[in-house]
């Protein structure tokens, strides 16, 4: 920490890893799966309450947000869409926004999982369970850098002011922060804590959620050959999915996407069909994830997507007799970036070096997220940077490294005091 001021070494020093600790396990054992986030906005505005943050709970309406014509979707019926906020500094002078999300995904097969789903366990230094990287870890990281600027006495130097915003809904479109900005949390400048191992993700894919029905042709399994299975045409469109993921792929040209390998996958995650077993099944119903590139509106992709069953549709001699049976369903997720060379990746980047002694990498990554909706919607500069590894969200046994924590609120800490003294 060489390259740090005295002041900001004392920032560093105030970072509590005990209290990370508790308050991260007290957020996992909240079973806040996206749709039921109240209990765990409670909790984050009493942990902003307890760091010196002025707090202001939001209750958006998500039936009226439908109405917004920049609604991202959801794929989970909800009846509330809470949004907290909380504040510190002069509201005179710059803003800074930090943002988290407090909605999981849920937990998937439990027999998956070698470690309690919601315990919160720590083991080897690693703490587990539904949402801990993706991402409660991030949200605590958060709350620690505020807290440690307040409690070292150095708010009254701020020449701006901090904004901490946690926010529902991340997992299934993205409507709670739309709905945060439409109450206006906004700022100058915005990190979201994604799990990125603590490298600056500055451009990010995107993602749209699409069902397709797919015919075939009943007939008794001793009759086979006079029916026409959905299930093989399934087969077929597959195929052509995979060649058209190859070639999407293929084109990529922009470093911060190619070097993730495969930034715009394309899956089927669902997969419903037949009520008998001795019947040829005659439709199937598939819901799957198609990538949006970057530059590229979720309009655009579904073009993308279109075309490509489309053509292999027309080619088969049975399915070319029913119309193509596509629909975008659920969240969809566009793309987005910001230059390499911008002041903000280029200000946490020294920040972590100096704070931190390792070299974050700018990087992108290949999922959505809300900091298309702050560049898009609200104006708003902002990277991605957070604890933990995006390869065990969404998992069984899903955990973050408790120093990737205590190391992300460190960085923001000092990043804050930098920003806004």
């Amino acid at each position: 920490m060489s390259g740090l001021s005295a002041r900001e070494q004392e920032l560093v020093a105030a970072i509590d890893e005990g209290r990370l600790a508790s308050e991260l396990k007290a957020l996992v054992q909240i079973r806040s799966i996206t749709g039921s986030e109240d209990e765990a906005q409670n909790a984050c505005a009493d942990l902003m309450g307890e760091a010196g943050l002025a707090v202001r709970r939001i209750e958006t309406d998500p039936i009226a947000l439908q109405s917004d014509p920049d609604w991202p979707g959801q794929e989970m019926e909800r009846s509330t869409l809470p949004v907290v906020e909380g504040s510190l500094g002069d509201h005179a002078g710059k803003r800074i926004l930090l943002v988290g999300h407090v909605d999981v995904v849920p937990p998937g097969d439990p027999v998956k999982w070698t470690k309690p789903i919601w315990d919160g366990l720590v083991e080897d230094g690693n703490l587990f369970g539904r949402g801990s990287v993706d991402m409660k870890g991030g949200v605590v990281s958060i709350i620690a850098a505020v807290r440690a600027l307040n409690e070292s006495g150095l708010t009254g130097r701020l020449e701006g002011s901090v904004a901490v915003a946690t926010v529902p809904s991340e997992e299934d479109g993205g409507q709670g922060m739309l709905a945060a900005i439409r109450a206006g949390v906004t700022g100058d400048a915005a990190v979201i804590t994604e799990p990125t191992r603590l490298d600056i993700a500055v451009a990010h894919a995107g993602s749209i959620t699409f069902r397709l029905g797919i015919p075939g042709r009943a007939a008794h399994a001793s009759m086979r050959r006079e029916g026409v299975s959905a299930l093989h045409k399934l087969g077929l469109l597959l195929e052509a999915l995979d060649q058209d993921e190859a070639s999407r792929n293929a084109a990529v040209v922009d470093r911060r996407m190619s070097s993730l390998g495969l930034p715009y996958p394309t899956i089927v995650g669902k997969v419903r069909g037949g009520d008998w077993a001795s019947t040829v099944m005659d439709h199937l119903v598939v819901d799957g994830r198609y990538g949006v590139k970057l530059g590229q509106t979720t309009g655009e992709a579904e073009e993308d997507l279109r075309e490509c069953l489309q053509v292999t549709w027309d080619r088969d001699e049975f399915l070319q007799n029913y119309p193509l049976d596509l629909e975008i369903t659920g969240g969809k997720f566009a793309s987005s970036s910001i230059p390499d060379g911008h002041s903000l990746p280029q200000t946490l980047r020294s920040v972590v070096t100096d704070s931190l002694g390792k070299e974050s990498q700018l990087i992108g990554v290949p999922y959505g997220a809300d900091m298309r909706l702050l560049i898009q919607h609200a104006g708003v500069p902002t990277v991605m940077f957070g604890p933990g590894d995006v390869a065990v969200a969404h998992s069984a046994d899903e955990h973050v490294p408790l120093a990737d924590v205590a190391d992300c609120a460190r960085a923001l800490a000092v990043y804050l005091l930098r920003e806004l003294s």
